[in-house]
Parts: C-alpha cells; structure tokens; sequence
C-alpha cells in the first residue's frame, strides 16, 4: 500500500494535508558562504509560522552532505504538529569537495537505497525522496552519475526522484535518460524550478511524459515567477496537465526566511496560494496544495 515516508513514518497520502512541496530547513554550501540555513530555532520558528498559515508538511529537498541535520527533523516536526519528508540524493557537483565525491565512486546507490529503507547515518530517521541536479541546459558526467544511481536506487525501492533543473533548462534531457535510457516511470518523477524557464512547449511535453511539475521557489525578482505563473498553470490545466502540478518554496538562504524578513514558507500559502485561486479556482489549487503531494511522494515501498 502507498506511503509517504515521512521523518517520523510512513503515512498514507491523504493524511500529508496542505503541503510545500519543494522548501528548506537546513542547507550548507560553499556556494552560499555565510548564507548557511543552519539554525534550528529559526527552523521550528519558520515552521510554526507556516503552520500558522495553514501548511501541514514540507518536503526538504536537500540531499546528502549538504547539512541536513537529520537528527534535528523529528523533534522540529513534533514540536511544530508539521510532517517533514527529507531528502537524500546528491546536489551539482560545486556543492561538494572533490575528495567526498570520489569517496561516493562505486557505491553511491548502495547510499541512496541505505537512507530510503535503514536510516541516515545513526539518526534511523529514512529518506523519502531521491534529489539529484542537472546543469544549464546540459547534463554532465556528474550529472549523469547520480541520476544513474538515483534510478537504481529507485528500481530497488519506488522512491520518487526530485530534480533540480538548473534555472529551470534541461527538463526533457533529463526526462531522455531517466525515463528512455534509466527506465523510471514518469509518474516517480519531480521536476523542480520550471517556473524560472518559462517555455510552455517544453513545459507540455515534459507533462506528457506523466512527470510531475514543480513551480518553486515564489517572489524572487530576478526570477520570472509570481507575474506569469497562474497563467502558465492555467495553460498546463486547459492542456490536460492539471493533475501533474505542485508548489513549494524552495528557500535556501537565511536571508529568504519569512522569520529573517523574506517570503519565507508561508509566502506560498499567504500571497501564493490567493493569487492562483483567482485564475485557477479554489478546487484546483486546493488540489495541488492538499492532494497532489500525497500522490507525488507516495510510495508502494520494496
């Protein structure tokens, strides 16, 4: 029977309630120096300041060696009366140190497969999603690596695969070697920022294949996002796709957490969620909100 594999257990989809599909507690990077999300206090103050909006659930997106601090979500989702599904998976190459990476060579879905169904180091807290990265329009050799061992990871397990397209390009190269070469079924796949590459074509297509699309990452001005994106779902909606779509956040520096000033979590809920209601109605939205993210991290597990 499907479950979503939360950090306290497995739930049934309907129970996931209103949920961020794609957002962040904590994240480290050499890419973000001094911009770190690593700060439990603000984590479990952001939380309850998106419950407080009506949000029921996260899903953490960050992957392996990147600061999750599992140990910490358990005790925050509790606190909060918040589910939180976390991640494992690996991030662009950038994010890591060489010397980690080739650490990884041989035996990085024997990792993926170990967090879904044992636990995350000695936390037993399990994974319930793979998150992997491609590049600018273009995937590399690294690339190409994690995305292959996320696919065994995932044939061993049915754990969904979440990815992360790099300002939103790259969707349906990614879509070519994880569904035709890797062989993932569409529907076990997550494609992450589409809002920052606003081509409707590519946008149906990668539909077609039966993927799920995550506009994420809301009010952010050098991105398009907020201004076009009803109109861009309601394309998707009147083109048969409506039951392909979710939201999430997608915060991933200190400074865009609603408790530090920014949007934040509950960005999504407060100024998001009624401005898409206006163009896509409360029904649809309430189903991309409520309903979809129960489906798209939903698990019949191995």
């Amino acid at each position: 029977m499907s479950r979503v594999r939360t950090v306290l257990g497995d739930v049934r989809p309907g129970e996931l309630g209103v949920c961020d599909a794609h957002d962040h507690l904590f994240l480290r990077s050499p890419q973000l120096p001094g911009q770190e999300l690593d700060d439990a206090s603000a984590a479990r103050a952001e939380l309850v300041a998106f419950r407080t909006a009506g949000g029921a659930a996260v899903v953490q997106w960050t992957p392996y060696g990147m600061g999750r601090r599992t140990a910490d979500l358990p005790t925050l989702s509790r606190a909060t009366g918040v589910r939180l599904v976390c991640a494992t998976g690996l991030h662009q190459a950038a994010h890591y140190p060489a010397q980690m990476l080739q650490g990884l060579r041989g035996r990085l879905a024997e990792v993926f497969v170990a967090e879904l169904t044992e636990g995350i180091g000695t936390t037993g807290v399990r994974a319930g999603l793979i998150k992997v990265a491609g590049g600018f329009h273009a995937l590399d050799a690294h690339a190409r690596w994690t995305m292959a061992a996320a696919a065994e990871a995932h044939h061993a397990t049915g754990a969904p695969i979440a990815v992360h397209l790099e300002l939103g390009t790259g969707a349906l190269d990614v879509l070519d070697l994880l569904c035709e070469e890797l062989e993932v079924p569409g529907d076990r796949i997550v494609l992450g920022h589409l809002n920052r590459f606003p081509d409707p074509v590519v946008q149906r297509q990668a539909a077609a294949s039966g993927c799920w699309l995550a506009f994420d990452g809301p009010s952010r001005a050098h991105h398009a996002t907020d201004w076009w994106m009803p109109e861009a779902l309601r394309a998707l909606a009147d083109a048969g796709f409506a039951d392909r779509l979710l939201l999430g956040g997608d915060t991933v520096v200190a400074g865009a957490r609603s408790v530090n000033g920014g949007p934040g979590m509950p960005y999504l809920l407060r100024r998001v969620r009624p401005r898409l209601t206006q163009v896509l109605g409360t029904q649809l939205v309430d189903r991309i909100l409520g309903v979809h993210p129960g489906q798209a991290f939903a698990v019949d597990w191995k």
